[in-house]
């Protein structure tokens, strides 16, 4: 009877160690599941904070000139009920050159925050390459900051490697610009409008060369053409 209790009792090292490796993938699961941006799951106020989707009606509908453009390719692209402000923050371009936020004003930007270590920043360069090489311009950029620690050699590397020519290389030194647009996803990619103020975000990559990624930046364009928010 004690040799049968002993048996039932004593588990070898491999099922403990399968029973960590359960335990780690499902916590990671419900981690990942709470630091993806509230975004994804429901609709922006027009104050910025979040609405749940069942008292917008739709989750992420949004409003405006986007209104029912988040579709397709474009479907997790999260539509602001109305544009709201952007904390004023600072990055570099080619040389050191210092830029900020309200040198952006004036055009519509597509703001793409980036790192080397990211595979899906890789996977989505290309489409940002395209949409810049078709639709940039003097009113539209696709401005893509890369947030890496290790200086700007490496970032221009990654962009010459996914043939991303038509991108102006743009950093971060300081780290902090990830978490003062509140971005906990990777990649993660803000429209603004040309006064600076964002109409929508989508976390995780996406098709920015589709169809759909086009209608977006153009109804901006339009949005912004004719004076509308």
């Amino acid at each position: 009877m004690s040799g049968s209790k002993k048996r039932k009792n004593t588990a070898s090292p491999a099922k403990y160690a399968i029973a960590a490796a359960v335990a780690l993938l499902a916590g990671f699961g419900t981690v990942y599941w709470f630091s993806t941006p509230s975004d994804n799951r429901s609709a922006p106020s027009d104050r910025g904070g979040e609405v749940p989707a069942a008292a917008t009606g739709a989750a992420n509908a949004g409003s405006g000139p986007l209104k029912g453009l988040n579709k397709g390719a474009m479907a997790a692209f999260v539509v602001r009920p109305q544009p709201v402000d952007v904390p004023a923050f600072a990055f570099e371009g080619s040389g050191g050159v210092e830029q900020t936020s309200a040198g952006l004003k004036g055009k519509v930007v597509l703001l793409n925050i980036w790192a080397t270590w990211c595979v899906p920043c890789r996977e989505e360069m290309p489409q940002l390459n395209a949409l810049q090489s078709e639709l940039g311009g003097s009113d539209f950029e696709v401005v893509a900051i890369n947030i890496d620690k290790g200086g700007p050699d490496k970032a221009k590397a990654f962009l010459a490697e996914t043939g991303a020519s038509n991108l102006t290389p743009y950093f971060d030194p300081t780290g902090k610009l990830f978490a003062k647009l509140k971005a906990v996803g990777m990649p993660t990619t803000l429209l603004l409008n040309a006064d600076g103020q964002e109409m929508g975000r989508l976390v995780g990559p996406a098709d920015w060369a589709s169809p759909e990624a086009k209608a977006i930046v153009e109804a901006a364009l339009g949005a912004a053409r004719s004076g509308a928010p």
